[in-house]
């Protein structure tokens, strides 16, 4: 008997550390959410008081997208993530593509500098960006698929051809708004969740080629594309034009030196950096909190990235290795490819940093994407 109960015991403690989340991740994912805030504060309040009359407007934006967002990670943090695997990830593809066509509907759509990638839902004045649905729904779907029957993904044509099909299609509808920066990040998760989901570098060199094809000639079909592209090797070469964003974010991560110029002391926010609070807010960060308070943001994501591979690598079961990968890599190549266009290493795109750069869609669907994150470390092996 006393045997009996000293088992039972185990079981309740076993059950009892299984429930317990990855508190060093949670930490990393407010900490990140409450240094975004501060930034949108401070970058946003001259475009604010210019454009909107209230200096605080996107800050009080964003703050309510935080709490709705956090939310939502409570939420999901306790729903258990393996519901995602059955018939919920394809409904959750079919109502992401759905979305994505709908954008392009005359009426539907809201086109906002010669892009159509938000929906405006009528009588609430409320707009999403269906494309930032879209990236967390394949992330589901692909993780279903590959896990579903881990042999068939050793086969090109009936494992892997399905899955690249899937994802032309939404790449051609983001093409369709368009949306360049959301394909490159589409493709490059998808590619990373297929590689670990047991891709072999025979079928890699088999796909490979295509998509570069296809890539090249959508370069060579517009000049202006491949001066877009190369125009960040020099950006001073055409800093009035192509180059005037990597030009301006430049002068304010170097005017930024050590220390920084103090919170709320940036002068490129003033309207040099065309939307200082969006994709080039890190340059705002770099220039009021100095290297410094650029490289502790760096540890930041460099935490998340540990935390998140460390859960991929003790989920349970394939599906929650796959999808913590996909989340995690989402967040890891966005950050990445941020920092990398503030600085001058990339093509300047429009892709947002994620916890800090202004969008509502964008940060509610991260925190959501967060909570599935550490739901998945619930259920982590020991």
């Amino acid at each position: 008997q006393e045997r009996g109960m000293v088992k039972v015991n185990n079981d309740l403690m076993k059950r009892k550390k299984k429930k317990q989340l990855d508190i060093g991740l949670l930490v990393t994912i407010f900490v990140l959410l409450a240094f975004g805030l501060i930034m949108v504060l401070s970058a946003s309040a001259p475009s604010a008081l210019t454009y909107e009359g209230d200096s605080y407007f996107y800050f009080k934006s964003q703050l309510l997208n935080a709490l709705i967002g956090i939310a939502g990670m409570i939420f999901f943090s306790f729903f258990d993530y393996r519901l995602f695997s059955g018939k919920l990830a394809n409904i959750g593809i079919v109502v992401a593509i759905v979305l994505l066509v709908l954008v392009l509907v005359p009426g539907v759509g809201i086109t906002i500098k010669g892009a159509t990638r938000w929906i405006k839902i009528p009588g609430i004045g409320f707009r999403f960006q269906p494309s930032e649905v879209m990236k967390i729904a394949l992330i589901v779907f692909l993780a279903a698929r590959l896990s579903k029957d881990p042999k068939k993904n050793k086969k090109f044509w009936k494992g892997i051809f399905p899955l690249l099909a899937v994802v032309g299609v939404i790449c051609l509808l983001l093409y369709k708004e368009p949306h360049m920066s959301a394909i490159g990040i589409v493709c490059m998760v998808s590619a990373v969740m297929i590689f670990v989901g047991g891709m072999q570098m025979k079928q890699i060199l088999i796909a490979a080629p295509p998509i570069l094809v296809v890539g090249l000639i959508y370069l060579i079909q517009e000049p202006y594309r491949v001066k877009r592209l190369v125009s960040f090797l020099d950006p001073w070469e055409d800093m009035l034009d192509t180059g005037w964003q990597a030009v301006q974010a430049l002068y304010a991560v170097g005017s930024g030196g050590l220390f920084g110029v103090g919170l709320g002391n940036s002068t490129q926010k003033y309207m040099y950096i065309p939307e200082p609070h969006n994709d080039f807010i890190f340059a705002i960060l770099a220039e009021e909190l100095g290297l410094i308070g650029a490289i502790f943001v760096l540890i930041l994501f460099g935490i998340f990235i540990w935390r998140g591979i460390t859960i991929a690598m003790k989920a349970p079961d394939m599906f929650g290795t796959l999808l913590a990968i996909g989340i995690t890599s989402l967040v890891a190549i966005q950050a990445l490819l941020n920092i990398a266009i503030v600085c001058a290493l990339f093509p300047v795109t429009g892709i947002p940093l994620p916890f800090f750069s202004y969008g509502g869609t964008a940060l509610i669907i991260l925190l959501c994407s967060c909570g599935v994150l550490l739901n998945i470390s619930r259920n982590a092996t020991k």
